[in-house]
């Protein structure tokens, strides 16, 4: 579904549905707020296949020679250390996580798979690796591959198909909404123009976007645009009563990317910790997992007036 310019929306991927004309969106139990946090498990490799595009990512000391020890041991951290500290801290304050984990982290880290799995997590589609980002360099064949190894590993990992999926950096084609619907896949992460879930245009079944706070990605916030942490939890925790309050009127939804190679470092998981008991020390607020949240709104669809 290629782009093509026009007047008012130049794609067809979805219609366009401003707030304020949409029916009242009612959360389970009358809660006002939906939260999701996503924990991204995105594995780094040494050398990337030949044609991939490799996005700039965050960690290490800098852009550096091959091999880039630095920034390599440093993602590592989160595989090895970071998300067991930050699955504590999820699981203290009453959230389950909703994992996404690409196909070389899958097949490589499967004590990682049973673990998360035994922690009650959702895992979803994550990519191949962090690596390799999907773009439109991609013949449709390629992206298709793509998609296709993803949810492949983690079928043979998790023992069950994904129903979700966040691309590497966010990375999308224009056709990816609908090549992965094709592949399967009920829900997308990688948009972040919504406060509500929405529906997807798909010929191969339903597909809706569980839309995220970008602004809120701890990479985006810590890394990319050097806010201090304690400035980061203050954003969470305004974002958070920002949303509670409108959830009055109807309901709201907030969807966290975080990577425990970053926010999993011992002096950044108190500021998180506090973040997250602040969001569950009200009522009226619904933890839960992306396909929870996206269930839940298919079974009860919005209207707009």
């Amino acid at each position: 579904m290629p782009a093509q310019r026009r007047l008012g929306m130049d794609h067809e991927h979805y219609d366009w549905s401003p707030l304020v004309n949409r029916s009242r969106l009612n959360w389970p139990s009358g809660s006002r707020i939906a939260i999701c946090i996503i924990l991204n498990l995105g594995h780094m490799e040494w050398s990337p296949p030949p044609r991939s595009l490799t996005p700039p990512l965050a960690g290490g000391l800098g852009v550096r020679d091959f091999p880039d020890y630095a920034r390599l041991s440093h993602r590592e951290y989160g595989h090895r250390v970071g998300v067991f500290r930050v699955l504590d801290a999820l699981e203290n304050a009453g959230f389950k996580a909703t994992v996404a984990m690409d196909a070389l982290t899958a097949e490589n880290y499967p004590f990682l798979v049973d673990h998360c799995l035994g922690r009650g997590c959702e895992i979803i589609c994550n990519g191949v690796s962090s690596s390799q980002m999907i773009s439109s360099q991609m013949s449709q064949e390629e992206e298709a591959g793509y998609i296709r190894t993803s949810i492949d590993a983690l079928t043979r990992a998790t023992g069950a198909a994904p129903f979700g999926w966040i691309g590497p950096e966010y990375g999308e084609s224009s056709l990816t909404p609908q090549l992965l619907s094709q592949a399967g896949i009920r829900y997308i992460c990688d948009w972040a123009n919504d406060e509500q879930p929405y529906r997807l245009k798909s010929p191969h079944g339903e597909l809706f976007a569980l839309p995220t706070m970008v602004e809120l990605d701890d990479v985006v916030a810590l890394w990319n645009r050097r806010v201090t942490v304690g400035r980061y939890r203050d954003m969470l925790k305004e974002s958070f009563d920002t949303l509670y309050e409108d959830g009055a009127r109807t309901g709201k939804l907030l969807v966290i990317n975080l990577h425990p190679w970053l926010i999993g470092q011992p002096f950044r998981i108190g500021y998180l910790n506090d973040a997250l008991e602040h969001m569950t020390r009200r009522g009226g607020v619904w933890t839960a997992t992306g396909s929870e949240i996206v269930d839940w709104y298919r079974r009860n669809p919005q209207v707009v007036e």
